[in-house]
């Protein structure tokens, strides 16, 4: 659904113009309504239509509240959860604490995942896929599930 990466700026308002070649895709699948939290192993933003989040919410919320690890989960990635709505010129406007969180500034990368998008700040994007980089020519151990997939 929603693949590649697209280089964005945000303005001086936190607002960031979704690309053009997505916008029909959110519009068709959630009005234009999605969720953005944070994402606890890499700093960068976690950005769902607004039907696939509940499904994940409902999950999050199924997690045994008396597990600490669960309750840590619950409390970051819903407690995190903001509702964005994308305007008539296709921009969603990024609240303060979650560009604080993903460290972004001016320049940031989307870039799609499947059911979702991932926001990052651009350098630390560029740097952690240097790093993804050198550890598959360093021959790091792929887990089970892909020792069998051709591309």
């Amino acid at each position: 659904m929603f693949r590649g990466v697209s280089p964005i700026n945000l303005d001086a308002k936190g607002r960031m113009a979704i690309p053009a070649r997505y916008r029909d895709k959110i519009t068709e699948l959630c009005c234009g309504e999605l969720v953005a939290t944070i994402d606890t192993e890499e700093r960068c933003l976690l950005l769902y239509p607004l039907a696939e989040w509940e499904e994940i919410q409902e999950k999050i919320e199924a997690l045994p509240s008396f597990n600490p690890a669960a309750r840590r989960i619950q409390r970051l990635l819903i407690g995190h959860a903001t509702d964005l709505n994308m305007d008539g010129n296709g921009r969603l406007l990024l609240p303060a604490p979650l560009r604080d969180y993903a460290e972004l500034t001016k320049e940031v990368v989307l870039l799609g995942q499947g059911n979702k998008f991932e926001i990052w700040s651009e350098a630390r994007w560029l740097a952690t896929r240097e790093e993804y980089l050198a550890e598959a020519d360093g021959g790091a151990e792929l887990p089970d599930e892909l020792q069998n997939l051709s591309l």
